[in-house]
């Protein structure tokens, strides 16, 4: 059945991060009864118990309380963090979770021990798909950016993976952009998987990057459980229209661990492989970098350097040297700006941007 939004209702609501590329305009009434969300999908769903995520960040990037018997809209996805919840789309309206602050709806399926001690996950009661004035279910993928060939090829292009959630791979991306643009450099930064927040996204913007993105620019709510291609037309996408807005280095976040399905299928995936000219790899731990440099080679991929929590230890550092072929980067190198310069020097025209 479809239901006319009532405007008053629309602006009286929290929309979430994930749904900043919908323009309100376009969100017209609701689709409720019998449906099956997809992800990517809107939702308007009721606050009925805060628990866990006691804050929804909103489509302006302001962490807002929220209460029971608030209406917020948020957008149906999957998620996968080890540091908090697995979570899953539903097959229909009834009652789920709020599964990120960002504004994911989904069914939590386990959540980390020491998150769940912190609280419940906090529970919401869906009311009705959001759709547009023809009755349509509005899905981020109608506002994905368009696909776009990579004309300026020379643009070098940074990839940083890591060991897994919290191991540093923000924190060195954030390095590189205060680095590069205290350099003079244009420098554009993308999350290009993960869970929709603009945790990340602010903190690319707050280093310096020039042009900000993410994957909910290229139409997804979260990248768990999407399919691989759909994942490399995102990033192609994204790389695409940084390159468009001027941006002469690009950098990339990949999120989650080289072990998991989506992070591991992207690695090996010769598209990703070509986008990228140069690769980094956050360690938590001196096992970890040795795991996860073994596991980029098996990939064909050259780690340039390694950062992340690691470095923060000159020991663990010392423990890892003897048995990784790849050069160690510690924060204050990075945000000086040498050592990321130094990698990009073969591929871009740096006199004509410097």
């Amino acid at each position: 059945m479809i239901e006319i939004f009532d405007q008053t209702r629309l602006y009286k609501s929290k929309r979430a991060f994930t749904t900043r590329r919908v323009p309100l305009q376009d969100m017209r009434a609701l689709e409720t009864g019998p449906v099956t969300p997809a992800a990517g999908d809107l939702v308007l769903a009721h606050v009925e118990e805060v628990g866990r995520l006691r804050r929804l960040e909103l489509a302006t990037g302001r962490k807002a309380a929220i209460f029971s018997g608030d209406e917020v809209i948020v957008a149906y996805g999957n998620r996968y963090a080890p540091d908090a919840y697995e979570a899953e789309v539903p097959d229909d309206l009834s009652v789920c979770d709020l599964a990120a602050g960002g504004g994911i709806a989904a069914l939590v399926l386990n959540s980390n021990a020491v998150w769940e001690a912190k609280g419940s996950p906090t529970r919401l009661r869906p009311i009705g798909l959001v759709t547009d004035a023809e009755g349509r279910p509005i899905n981020l993928q109608r506002y994905a950016l368009p696909a776009r060939p990579i004309l300026l090829r020379h643009v070098p292009v940074i990839a940083v993976c890591g060991a897994t959630m919290n191991s540093g791979k923000t924190t060195t991306v954030a390095g590189m952009v205060r680095g590069l643009t205290q350099k003079g450099l244009r420098v554009g930064a993308a999350k290009i998987t993960g869970t929709g927040s603009g945790n990340d996204y602010w903190k690319f913007v707050d280093s310096g990057a020039v042009h900000t993105l993410d994957f909910t620019d290229a139409g997804m709510a979260t990248t768990y459980l999407a399919d691989v291609e759909q994942v490399v037309r995102g990033s192609e996408a994204l790389v695409a229209e940084l390159i468009q807005r001027g941006c002469n280095v690009v950098i990339l976040e990949i999120a989650d661990g080289v072990h998991q399905r989506e992070t591991h299928a992207l690695l090996s995936h010769p598209r990703m492989q070509a986008l990228a000219d140069r690769w980094v790899y956050a360690a938590d731990s001196a096992a970890s970098a040795v795991v996860g440099w073994q596991i980029m080679n098996d990939c064909g991929l050259s780690v340039s350097a390694i950062s992340g929590l690691l470095t923060a230890s000159p020991l663990a550092m010392r423990e890892a040297a003897g048995l990784v072929r790849a050069r160690f980067c510690a924060l204050p190198e990075l945000t000086e700006g040498s050592a990321p310069l130094s990698w990009i020097k073969g591929v871009a025209r740096l006199s004509a941007y410097a």
